[in-house]
């Protein structure tokens, strides 16, 4: 499972430093080019929550397989696209694929180990290759991008997806479905993902057409009503609803999920924003820019074992918080940035304080996303988590990309990008600090997880005396 979320992280990253080089190759435009993102994390988050059902319904093992198999075909016609419409097609497959074994693997984990220290230990592992995946991604971008070529960020995926289709068909227990109702709600799963596609395109588009114009008005007000249509389709339906609308009524899964939509918005973003910084307005090459996310990388890592040791004895909500107020210390640092900075300087610091702070947060977050959730809608609460932090990165990228393009103005010089991937940091930090704001208002107070997997451990023992 962890092989599999390193896999499903590292693609939303993998590309960033190769973005300049794809678009010389097959032709992006400047507003096009962000699509080779979108594509992928918009089916990816749009879909989540039909994948999330289709594992309780058919068998996480079974989902998780045909997922693998499909994210691998995906990354290998991307490797050949030859135009930029294949390459997106490419992209909005890997979605698809990622779709379906990411709530798998997260329902696997979390039936596996549904208490006690074990539980504590097993999402902070995953949290800390979720978070590697994503830190990770960009240096492994970068070195693929500068020394073989672009083509590799797709061909990378291949063998990790083969690896970790092989492991899983042997080592995974295929278990029986933990549902058996009726048909997964298509429909619903149809107008998510086009509502949220919209809702996308309309902020992107922004850059074009300004907020108030009939074209961006249409746009996301088709958006809505697409949206609306889904959460009717959710009440109405006589099949299986793709989210019992009910789940969110639990405030631990309310509270988690908008958290984790914001989190996700910040580091996408953050992630997108510094590496423009580093290439276009310090003038880094790939393999270098790569070198200098490794404290980011390794901080989120760093991050992510920290909150393993401290989750023994401090709530969730509490670690929550920390990791908050870290961020968005970080990335307000971040915003501090200048046309004439160095490494050292403009990197480093912030780097060390963001990374430390997201690996704080990722834990946490899942364990309060999935606490109390009935084992029959495991894969609906993943899959919900799942696509609250991809559609989060989407909107996040979209929205705080168009903040920082209008800064930057029509005139690109070092100083206006510096200004516009500075404001786009900012907003970040701003992000941050209402996950803290969410944690203290919404998220439920816990007993400390260190008595709770004490007792746990010991009913586990003694067969439940």
């Amino acid at each position: 499972m962890a092989v599999v979320q390193f896999m499903v992280s590292l693609d939303l990253s993998v590309v960033n430093l190769g973005l300049p080089q794809i678009a010389a190759g097959l032709g992006f435009s400047a507003t096009g080019l962000t699509w080779v993102i979108h594509a992928y994390a918009l089916t990816f988050g749009g879909l989540l929550l039909l994948g999330g059902k289709a594992a309780d319904r058919y068998g996480n093992k079974r989902v998780l397989l045909l997922g693998l198999g499909l994210f691998g075909l995906a990354s290998l016609a991307g490797g050949f696209a030859q135009e930029p419409g294949q390459l997106v097609a490419a992209r909005a497959a890997q979605g698809i694929g990622a779709a379906a074994l990411a709530p798998a693997a997260l329902s696997l984990l979390t039936s596996t180990f549904p208490a006690g220290r074990a539980r504590i230990r097993a999402f902070g592992v995953w949290s800390a290759m979720n978070a590697a995946g994503a830190a990770l991604g960009v240096l492994i971008g970068g070195l693929l991008t500068e020394y073989a070529d672009w083509r590799w960020v797709m061909f990378v995926n291949v063998p990790m997806a083969a690896g970790a289709l092989a492991v899983a068909w042997r080592g995974v227990a295929a278990g029986e479905p933990a549902a058996r109702g009726g048909r997964p709600d298509v429909l619903g799963g149809v107008l998510v993902t086009a509502g949220m596609t919209l809702l996308v395109f309309g902020v992107v588009r922004t850059d074009r057409y300004a907020w108030t114009s009939s074209v961006t008005l249409t746009t996301l007000a088709a958006a809505a009503a697409l949206l609306a249509a889904f959460l009717h389709v959710e009440r109405t339906t006589t099949r299986e609803p793709l989210v019992r609308l009910g789940l969110f009524a639990n405030r631990s899964v309310a509270g988690a999920n908008a958290c984790t939509l914001l989190i996700g918005a910040a580091m996408a973003s953050s992630f997108y924003f510094l590496s423009l910084y580093v290439q276009q307005v310090l003038g880094r090459g790939p393999a270098a820019t790569g070198v200098m996310f490794l404290p980011l990388a390794l901080g989120v890592i760093a991050g992510s074992v920290l909150a393993v040791k401290l989750g023994y004895r401090l709530a969730p909500r509490t670690l929550l918080v920390v990791g908050g107020l870290l961020t968005a210390s970080g990335l307000a640092w971040f915003g501090l940035i200048s046309p004439d900075g160095a490494f050292l300087t403009d990197v480093l610091g912030p780097s060390i304080v963001s990374g430390v702070g997201f690996g704080l947060c990722l834990g946490p977050a899942v364990s309060l996303a999935t606490a109390g959730v009935a084992p029959h809608e495991a894969g609906t609460a993943s899959g919900l988590l799942n696509s609250a932090r991809q559609i989060g990165a989407s909107l996040g990228l979209a929205a705080l990309g168009a903040a920082a393009h209008d800064r930057t103005g029509a005139t690109t010089t070092p100083q206006t990008l510096n200004d516009g991937y500075a404001l786009g940091l900012t907003l970040g930090a701003a992000l941050l600090a209402g996950v803290v704001l969410m944690a203290l208002t919404v998220l439920p107070r816990t007993v400390p997880p260190a008595r709770v997997a004490e007792t746990d451990d010991r009913l586990i023992k003694t067969g439940g005396r």
